[in-house]
């Protein structure tokens, strides 16, 4: 595979970082601490876009050719957004209104460079099991799952006993939705596969 610009990934998620060199990419990770607020009338997929594109308007200045790849992954328990727990009893009260229930988790993709801006996103619904208090105060106390929206990772324990199925791409809830990144970084030319 061939990259027309150097890839940029504005991200210290390991996960993000995991995928997108299974990708086979090559790519440095550039990181700023950037504010992950949303103005209050933004639904859904608009907050996750918004975020996404919030956090490369942070690169814009320092651009020379290279492509900045943002994300930005949500949880949405109907049109509740749940960030990413505070505290133990926070992430407790998360998983409760997860558990028996499905969700939708929505990644916003930014792809920034000198001359354009190409935002999209990518839905996935989660099908929970009913979690029983014990297994929820476990997997908060074993995994800490502090820097995770809706307080959970898919790719950990309470995945694997938890989530009875899903609809959409799995790497999305993972937190990068690499088939769609993979299509849009082809067709707008940053990439060719030889």
């Amino acid at each position: 595979m061939n990259l027309s610009r150097p890839l940029l990934l504005a991200s210290n998620s390991p996960r993000r970082k995991e995928l997108l060199t299974g990708l086979g990419l090559d790519y440095i990770v550039r990181v700023k601490d950037v504010h992950e607020e949303f103005p209050a009338h933004l639904k859904r997929a608009e907050v996750a876009e918004y975020l996404a594109s919030h956090k490369a308007d942070a690169y814009f200045d320092d651009l020379q050719d290279e492509v900045v790849i943002t994300a930005d992954t949500i949880v949405c328990l109907g049109d509740k957004v749940l960030n990413k727990p505070q505290s133990h009893h926070e992430a407790a009260e998360m998983l409760r209104s997860l558990s028996g229930t499905s969700h939708e988790v929505i990644t916003g993709v930014c792809l920034l460079t000198k001359e354009t801006k190409h935002v999209f996103h990518d839905i996935t619904r989660v099908h929970f099991k009913k979690l029983t208090q014990t297994e929820v105060d476990f997997y908060i106390n074993h995994y800490k799952p502090f820097d995770k929206a809706g307080a959970y990772g898919i790719q950990e324990w309470i995945g694997m006993i938890g989530i009875e199925r899903i609809e959409g791409s799995y790497f999305n809830v993972v937190g990068l939705p690499v088939q769609k990144l993979y299509t849009h970084l082809v067709e707008l030319g940053y990439l060719t596969v030889e």
